[in-house]
């Protein structure tokens, strides 16, 4: 019996992580090998990161009717001067509780996320300035952390990256003096109009985020593009059709919800998705937006993945002792094509360098295909 709740446990966790559920008649997974430690950066720099914490008097809290402000949390991963130091934790204790919580995780130790090993040295000094920049926007409820090994080897690559957490609208955000704002939009997302609600917030955020960042020396305000997952992918998209400072965006697997204007938008972005988004895969936004992308478009959908295939879910369940489903990609590939397709649209688009394997099928990724339209 103690075998089977430890299995229906790991299940669990990997159902909350976004990896998908073993079979009913699959084998028990195997007992968990410990923390989980995410894949090592590709590029040759070292990596450093850190926290802002900011607050714009400007507008209310959308989620949080007490609150005059909108407080946001930003980590910020970049290229460090020294390999040496103290890791980043990758998220706090309480922060792995609640987020094991709010999945209906039990079982398991609630600080098993809070372990998982990263590779950015906390605190560490940039090197360099001017950089260009990324913004990561993370799916509903899901806090920025699940995307550090995207972060990690984008600032390993030259690039800032700019994580926001979007108060109240994942499991837990925790503030400077070590307070936790938890998930007031949880209990709002089958309100009618919604997922365009959460859109709008969050490219309020970004272009705050911008602001903010403008002024420290770090980013390069004419190399700036944005990516991110699920309702983060669909915020991209909203973000460029508000903020003209974000040249090039990215959605991953994320079904869209802002309206682009009849004129168009003629800046950069790439679709990469679940076959789900693929012909006849039932989602028709990603159809409706592409009739009005009119400048470098590219759809691809990676067969295999599923939806959280984009972010470290897959790698924190593995270490747990969950195999992927039948048909799904282990979750170290995973990792190597998010990166590898996120770094050559970012390094042909805010670096000007071409990059071939943006122009079709690539015998190195044959999971990867390639909409018949392209631009």
């Amino acid at each position: 019996m103690r075998a089977i709740l430890a299995a229906l446990a790991v299940v669990a966790l990997a159902t909350a992580c976004g990896a998908p559920a073993p079979p009913r008649t699959a084998a028990a997974p195997a007992p968990p090998a410990g923390p989980a430690t995410l894949p090592a950066p590709t590029g040759p720099h070292r990596v450093g990161t850190r926290t802002m914490y900011v607050e714009d008097d400007s507008r209310p809290d959308p989620w949080d009717p007490d609150a005059r402000t909108r407080r946001l949390k930003v980590t910020l991963w970049y290229p460090a001067e020294r390999r040496d130091g103290e890791r980043a934790p990758y998220m706090t204790p309480k922060e792995s509780e609640l987020n094991l919580k709010g999945g209906r995780i039990a079982g398991v130790p609630y600080d098993l996320l809070s372990r998982t090993r990263t590779h950015a040295v906390k605190d560490a000094e940039p090197a360099g300035r001017e950089l260009p920049l990324v913004v990561l926007s993370p799916g509903f409820t899901k806090p920025v952390s699940l995307l550090t090994s995207l972060a990690e080897d984008l600032a390993s690559r030259g690039y800032a990256v700019a994580g926001i957490d979007h108060t109240h609208e994942s499991y837990a955000t925790t503030w400077r003096d070590g307070t936790v704002a938890e998930c007031l939009a949880c209990d709002s997302d089958t309100d009618p109009g919604f997922g365009a609600r959460v859109v709008r917030g969050r490219a309020a955020d970004v272009s705050f985020v911008l602001d903010r960042l403008a002024d420290t020396g770090l980013v390069d305000p004419g190399r700036i593009a944005m990516a991110g997952q699920s309702i983060g992918g669909a915020a991209a998209l909203a973000a460029m059709v508000t903020d003209p400072r974000v040249r090039a965006g990215i959605d991953l697997d994320g079904s869209t919800y802002a309206r682009i204007p009849r004129g168009g938008l003629a800046r950069p972005f790439m679709f990469v998705g679940t076959p789900q988004h693929g012909p006849g895969g039932g989602d028709g936004s990603w159809d409706r937006d592409w009739k009005l992308l009119t400048g470098w478009k590219r759809r691809l959908v990676v067969a295999g993945a599923e939806h959280q295939s984009f972010t470290d879910g897959p790698v924190l369940t593995a270490a747990f002792g969950v195999k992927p489903a039948a048909g799904i990609m282990a979750a170290g590939r995973a990792v190597e094509l998010t990166r590898t397709y996120v770094a050559a649209f970012l390094d042909q688009h805010l670096r000007g360098t071409r990059q071939p394997l943006l122009d079709g099928p690539s015998p190195r990724h044959p999971e990867v295909t390639f909409g018949k339209e392209r631009a």
